[in-house]
């Protein structure tokens, strides 16, 4: 998609009611969130299919892999594409450490995305117990980020 057709597509987002948009092209696929005052662009470049060879049908049943722990309380998840960071720069304290107290609202990480950061808060109130993401790791629309009780 050329990059005229995008700055369109993000002021129409910006100056109307709509809140997402996702635009899919033989190209690849835009997705555009508006959070807050400026909309956030997500690009996606379609990859070629790869085939890949069928298993065969006699083969032996795969041993059950152990069951992973169920996680209990709240999961924040992330509301989009990007890079979580914990603190707001590289030396400062991090917004939240498991044992912290957080009110719903309160600021818990950044994503940067687009090189905006964008503070993530917590939808809930209570104890985070797990920070299911490392610094400076890629984050996934949806991917759970931290649990909270």
């Amino acid at each position: 998609m050329d990059l005229r057709k995008l700055k369109t597509l993000i002021d129409l987002v910006s100056e109307s009611n709509v809140s997402e948009l996702e635009i899919t092209e033989a190209d690849g696929k835009v997705r555009i969130v508006k959070a807050g005052a400026a909309p956030i662009v997500m690009q996606t470049v379609a990859a070629p299919a790869v085939a890949t060879p069928a298993a065969p049908a006699a083969a032996a049943p795969a041993a059950e892999a152990p069951a992973a722990p169920v996680e209990t309380g709240h999961v924040v998840k992330s509301p989009m594409v990007g890079t979580f960071y914990r603190a707001s720069s590289p030396g400062a304290k991090a917004f939240a450490d498991v044992g912290d107290v957080v009110k719903a609202g309160q600021a818990v990480c950044i994503i940067e995305a687009m090189k905006i950061m964008n503070e993530i808060e917590s939808d809930v109130d209570g104890t985070i117990t797990k920070i299911l993401v490392e610094n400076g790791q890629p984050v996934e629309y949806g991917q759970p980020l931290f649990i909270v009780e």
